[in-house]
């Protein structure tokens, strides 16, 4: 996310972003810019990521494997009507 935050805006951070994702990067100074009043995804992050967080973490996990199958069956059980009210 390259929203104008000064860390976000330095000429290290758009070189890089300019050599591996060049021409489509959305942000300041970028070639695609950041959109005025863009809404902000915490809410999201935030209730999203909770509500997967403890399905998958409602039991010890010992493989890769098992976390991977977690994650998926957990991003399953998300519908429409959950996102729209977040």
């Amino acid at each position: 996310m390259q929203d104008g935050d000064p860390p976000h805006f330095s000429c290290f951070v758009t070189d890089v972003l300019n050599e591996r994702f060049p021409d489509t990067w959305i942000g300041r100074g970028g070639p695609i810019p950041w959109p005025p009043r863009n809404p902000d995804l915490f809410p999201l992050d935030f209730s999203l990521w909770g509500y997967i967080k403890n399905i998958v973490y409602a039991e010890k996990i010992r493989t890769i494997q098992q976390l991977q199958d977690r994650i998926t069956s957990a991003i399953e059980t998300v519908t429409r009507d959950m996102i729209q009210k977040t």
